[in-house]
């Protein structure tokens, strides 16, 4: 079966959204960054949040997980509008929302067995067997069975990003957050990469969002994408409903040609 179908079939209701952000605005200093960007991510899906350099995609995507907070507007999930929180109640909602960073910002100092297993200690009142298998099932997931004794510096950049991409989906995420997840990589190592957030989601039945300027990447990972400029989405839709607009700025872009070309 195709990715784009196996993303299909996951979702469980099209109009159900996990996420809402609402007239969010976000400025540093003069620089406005976010101007009343309204978004909505569904349930099961996986969204990709695209546009050029310094449009605010980051922003947007740290606002889902409180590590920015917006100067006017909200962000809903499971109920609760995050721009509102403490910290202290933040805490429980971060363990419903795992993120993959640039990095992967794996802990060098801990073999791939400990990074994996640091948000079930952190988090969940497990036995050291109960842990172990939900290490094992996870590296088993991102293809990478039998690593657990490395260290991150024995391991290759994307070996690293897959086993980022394990710690953030142990502790079973409703959501999942990918900034940038295929920067430095080469070609080859994007597409495995990008292969193997498509499959580990799938089969995690988790709703995601990508913040990307790799195209390869969102088409192969994501059904939908929403276009920033701006400050706000420009367009939202499938990859054929983008293809098939007459949004001047949105063709350059997936074309990756010049305005003026």
């Amino acid at each position: 079966m195709a990715v784009a179908a196996l993303q299909s079939s996951l979702f469980t209701d099209e109009q159900e959204a996990v996420v809402h952000y609402t007239d969010v605005y976000k400025r540093f200093g003069s620089k406005v960054v976010l101007d009343g960007l309204t978004l909505d991510v569904r349930r099961g899906e996986a969204l990709a949040l695209l546009g050029r350099s310094g449009t605010g995609k980051s922003v947007t995507l740290r606002q889902l997980n409180g590590l920015e907070r917006p100067d006017k507007g909200s962000v809903v999930f499971a109920g609760a509008d995050l721009c509102t929180l403490s910290e202290r109640q933040l805490f429980p909602l971060r363990k419903r929302i795992g993120m993959l960073f640039q990095s992967g910002a794996l802990f060098d100092s801990m073999n791939v067995f400990e990074n994996v297993a640091f948000p079930l200690q952190a988090h969940a009142r497990l036995g050291e067997e109960e842990v172990a298998a939900k290490v094992h099932e996870v590296l088993e997931v991102v293809e990478l069975p039998g690593i657990e004794e490395k260290m991150p510096s024995e391991l290759s950049g994307g070996m690293r990003k897959r086993v980022a991409l394990a710690r953030a989906l142990v502790l079973r995420p409703e959501v999942l957050l990918f900034d940038e997840p295929t920067t430095g990589l080469d070609p080859m190592t994007s597409d495995s990469v990008a292969h193997t957030i498509a499959t580990a989601r799938d089969r995690a039945h988790t709703t995601a969002v990508v913040v990307t300027h790799d195209l390869a990447l969102a088409q192969t990972v994501a059904s939908r994408l929403a276009f920033l400029d701006e400050g706000r989405f420009r367009f939202v839709g499938t990859w054929d409903e983008a293809q098939a607009s007459d949004d001047a700025l949105l063709g350059h872009f997936l074309a990756g040609r010049r305005e003026d070309a």
